[in-house]
């Protein structure tokens, strides 16, 4: 379903990235880990064209989008949720939701999927909300609507739980979860009590390259993660 080929991103000297060979499979629900630098969020700017790569290739069904743009990768039916929320401050939950739905869907099919995302997301008390006025948490749930609402084949997300409370963290492990059923999915983060509740494969990330792949048992016994990721180091 997705591939890369070798993906190298440099900032100068810097290389962020380094000959990534990664691959994703229909359904699957992969995580990527690794601390702070390790190539993760750049990894995800390419895999999303936000970034173009300075080597390699990124390809979704067989079709290299190295040098698309992000909205070209979207309108393959690609669901993409970055860091920073990406909502109208000035519309409330519905109208934010009901436009995302309107890019890909006729105005009677739109109406449909804002309700069922609304629903789904548990976001009915605030429908009517202006975003502007909704705390971080439920900001980053709203933005979730909206990629929930162009009904992607495949979701890929950045930080999702960033800024939420413990209870929006768990409701959002389940809400993925659900989604997973009939998308296939990455997850980028670093909260790893987040991807202990949704994990199951996960990549770790290193100095820009794949450091390990295997399910949560695997990754947390390794004793190179625990070292670089989990901060414990062997005592002398």
């Amino acid at each position: 379903m997705l591939e890369t080929r070798s993906l190298s991103m440099h900032f100068g000297g810097v290389v962020a990235v380094n000959r990534v060979d990664f691959s994703l499979r229909e359904n699957e629900l992969r995580c990527l880990i690794g601390p702070n630098g390790a190539g993760k969020s750049t990894f995800f700017k390419c895999l999303t064209a936000q970034l173009r790569p300075t080597s390699g290739e990124v390809v979704i069904r067989d079709f290299n989008v190295s040098g698309s743009e992000s909205h070209q990768v979207a309108r393959m039916g690609v669901g993409i949720k970055t860091q920073v929320p990406n909502l109208f401050d000035g519309l409330d939950v519905e109208e934010n939701i009901w436009l995302s739905a309107s890019q890909s869907a006729s105005l009677k099919r739109s109406r449909v999927i804002t309700s069922e995302v609304i629903e789904r997301l548990q976001l009915g008390d605030v429908r009517k909300s202006q975003l502007g006025s909704l705390a971080h948490g439920q900001r980053q749930l709203v933005e979730l609507g909206m990629v929930l609402a162009g009904e992607p084949w495949l979701v890929i997300l950045d930080e999702p739980t960033a800024g939420m409370t413990q209870e929006e963290v768990i409701r959002t492990a389940e809400i993925i979860r659900e989604i997973n059923k009939s998308a296939t999915m990455i997850v980028v983060e670093h909260d790893m009590q987040f991807i202990r509740m949704i994990a199951r494969k996960v990549t770790v990330f290193h100095q820009g390259q794949i450091l390990l792949e295997g399910d949560m048992d695997e990754v947390s016994a390794d004793a190179r993660v625990r070292e670089v990721y989990l901060g414990h180091r062997k005592t002398s």
